[in-house]
């Protein structure tokens, strides 16, 4: 049984997106089959452990943004790409509907070179695809430092479904996504 859990944890890759609120981005990529985990954080800036007040501020450089644990036999980093497309609107500047502030802008934190490139091919892609009217705003840059959020931050849809956000800005949008998702 050892050597079975040991082989599963081997084939564990992580890929960390920015395109929002957290909280939605953690609610849709812990729903696709092969995606071991999603914890929500922080990266990009410099401030060294920020708090989410200090994101909140604007201060700190850092956007909100998900790291994903999947397994690459049952997804592909192609297919977290494709859903991260759809889940967001990748044209607006540091903006995701009434969330507003770098905090919220869209990233892809890239952890290998051929993330870098998969990353790079995906935004042609996604700009030819004719999917936006406007020009893709995305940033792909290397993931420095990861900083998980406060643990309330955590599986915030899941524990909270009946909460103002999550049952108006959340449940619609994977409603929307649940054709992508499945």
């Amino acid at each position: 049984m050892a050597d079975s859990k040991e082989t599963i944890d081997q084939q564990v890759e992580q890929a960390t997106f920015g395109s929002g609120c957290f909280w939605c981005v953690e609610a849709v990529f812990e729903r696709l089959n092969g995606v071991v985990n999603v914890r929500a954080g922080y990266t990009g800036g410099s401030t060294e452990n920020p708090t989410y007040e200090e994101i909140c501020a604007g201060t700190t450089g850092h956007a909100e943004v998900v790291k994903i644990e999947y397994n690459p036999r049952i997804i592909s980093f192609e297919k977290l790409l494709d859903i991260f497309w759809v889940s967001h609107d990748p044209t607006t500047l540091n903006r995701q509907g009434a969330d507003t502030g770098s905090q919220y802008r869209s990233a892809i934190f890239y952890h290998s070179d051929e993330q870098m490139k998969i990353a790079e091919a995906s935004i042609k892609e996604a700009e030819k695809s004719g999917m936006y009217e406007d020009s893709i705003v995305t940033e792909i840059i290397p993931l420095t430092t990861f900083y998980p959020a406060e643990e309330y931050h955590q599986n915030y849809f899941r524990l909270n479904p009946n909460a103002p956000y999550c049952k108006l800005v959340i449940k619609p949008k994977l409603e929307k996504l649940n054709k992508h998702i499945n």
